[in-house]
């Protein structure tokens, strides 16, 4: 799996997806590229170094068995406005086995980690920062060719917000926060499972006529970033053939501090 698109968030583990391409003309190193946000919660009860300690484990990982093991790679930092920086040595560029290397390269310090295919790039530190997790919304459908192309023309909007991601896409399988089988993490948000509507009687919350109910997740550096984004997606498809609803998770508030009402949203 491409560290673009990786989402992983509701079993502890980091999530990423890409926020934007970058012109060769604006890359360090002149060669096309990415800017890429990789994302990991805070955790009720546990310290922020704490934290930041598991974010930078994670985030290794993401590096070394996505970006390092494929050829050519360089990693920089783009981040404008850090909280800090993590040190890439130690978990990121100690994959050398002791051949790793430090040169000043491109105007920043870089981490030479000798290749197969030489070499590995990657900036020494890395900046972090704090942002707004979880932003969605629900599109609720009749048919299922529509699926795909309502999600594609809403992506494609979000795609135009500066300073976030979707790193679901398309998402089929919304989960819920309460759950009966706590260590899988994440499990189906079963009242709006359209084959469960049958089953569930009135516990179903899925609307007649609705057989599907794709879900678009947002992450973004602010939560005006976030809001821009939302409101940016629903309004390209609030208006296509088939969409019958649009609605969001909200989980009774318990996903987190922030709520964001649509209706507000679409009038501001």
């Amino acid at each position: 799996m491409d560290v673009a698109s990786c989402p992983s968030g509701p079993i502890g583990r980091t999530e990423a997806g890409i926020e934007k391409w970058v012109s060769k003309d604006r890359t360090p190193d002149g060669r096309v590229g990415v800017i890429i946000q990789v994302w990991s919660g805070l955790e009720e009860g546990k310290s922020f170094g704490a934290i930041l300690n598991k974010f930078e484990k994670e985030f290794s990982y993401r590096i070394r068995q996505n970006v390092l093991v494929k050829p050519f790679t360089a990693v920089f930092d783009a981040h404008t406005s850090p909280e800090g920086k993590i040190d890439a040595m130690e978990r990121i560029g100690h994959c050398g086995d002791g051949y790793e290397r430090e040169e000043d390269r491109y105007r920043r310090r870089m981490i030479i980690v000798p290749t197969m295919v030489p070499d590995f790039q990657i900036e020494r530190f890395i900046g972090y920062g704090l942002g707004v997790t979880g932003g969605n919304f629900w599109y609720m459908c009749r048919g299922k060719e529509i699926v795909m192309e309502v999600g594609g023309k809403a992506l494609k909007a979000i795609d135009e917000v500066e300073s976030v991601i979707a790193p679901y896409g398309i998402c089929a399988a919304g989960s819920k926060v309460e759950t009966k089988f706590p260590w899988i993490g994440g499990t189906t948000n079963h009242p709006y499972c359209p084959s469960l509507r049958e089953k569930l009687g009135r516990e179903s919350k899925v609307p007649e006529g609705i057989s599907f109910i794709p879900e678009i997740v947002i992450h973004g550096v602010s939560l005006d970033a976030v809001k821009n984004a939302m409101k940016a997606g629903i309004e390209a498809i609030k208006e296509m053939d088939d969409v019958v609803m649009i609605s969001a998770g909200n989980y009774g508030g318990k996903l987190g501090k922030y709520k964001i009402f649509l209706r507000q949203l679409l009038a501001s």
